[in-house]
């Protein structure tokens, strides 16, 4: 059985001990049903992963951290997916597979022709929720480092942030003209991939993509749904530019 590995954002060094947030320790203890003495994991989230001895006492516990180790599970690359926002669970199963394919930050997409609208309240709390389940994929896949989740933007804001001119730029399109492995460049560091909702973008928002200089990529003969596309396209292109 794997060491249990859980992110602790604060306070971690090395021969220190420290109280574990209340949810952390329920989770060790009464969902995971560790005793006191286990060898468990702890990472912040900017590099590097401490093992550490569980403390239980009563309802709480606290963890004596080892010597920092300074492994990485990272991509060679750097991929950042913008996602056109999905309904129901699908972007928390998109968010989950993005953080164990190795993505470096996702930007959630307020499309036109989204079928999810956020705003005020409701969006601060789906954000929290979001970045919980990219908290959690990365305690489960290995990563020592969490993948940045933006607030939800319009495609224009998006595409204004983005640098085409440092990496490459693409987004999924099941007509485009070019395939994934065409458009690839061998070299290439930063990826930017682009992926529409259920519906899929409107035509204004394909030329404001090209307008920016984004090119638009087909990925294999089938139309893919998009908590489907855009993950595909991470690991054909992590795949392709050697980058696992």
């Amino acid at each position: 059985m794997a060491t249990p590995r859980f992110y602790c954002p604060a306070g971690l060094a090395a021969g220190r001990s420290i109280e574990l947030p209340q949810g952390l320790a329920h989770h060790a203890l009464r969902v995971l049903r560790l005793r006191d003495g286990a060898a468990i994991v702890l990472f912040d989230g900017h590099g590097g992963e401490y093992p550490a001895t569980l403390q239980a006492s009563g309802k709480g516990a606290s963890a004596l951290l080892g010597a920092h180790d300074a492994r990485e599970a990272e991509l060679a690359g750097e991929i950042t997916l913008l996602q056109g926002i999905a309904a129901g669970d699908k972007m928390d199963w998109i968010i989950e597979k993005a953080v164990e394919l190795g993505v470096r930050r996702l930007v959630p997409v307020a499309a036109r022709r989204s079928v999810l609208q956020l705003s005020g309240a409701r969006l601060e709390k789906r954000q929290q929720h979001w970045e919980r389940v990219a908290q959690a994929a990365s305690e489960q896949c290995g990563r020592n480092r969490l993948m940045a989740i933006a607030a939800p933007q319009s495609l224009g804001d998006c595409l204004r942030e983005l640098d085409v001119a440092a990496g490459l730029a693409l987004f999924c399109h099941p007509e485009a003209p070019q395939s994934l492995a065409q458009a690839l460049r061998p070299g290439t560091r930063q990826l930017a991939l682009l992926v529409g909702p259920e519906g899929g973008w409107s035509e204004d928002e394909l030329e404001l993509a090209r307008g920016h200089g984004l090119q638009a990529v087909r990925h294999g003969a089938r139309v893919l749904r998009t908590e489907t596309a855009g993950l595909a396209l991470v690991a054909a292109a992590s795949a392709l530019l050697g980058w696992d």
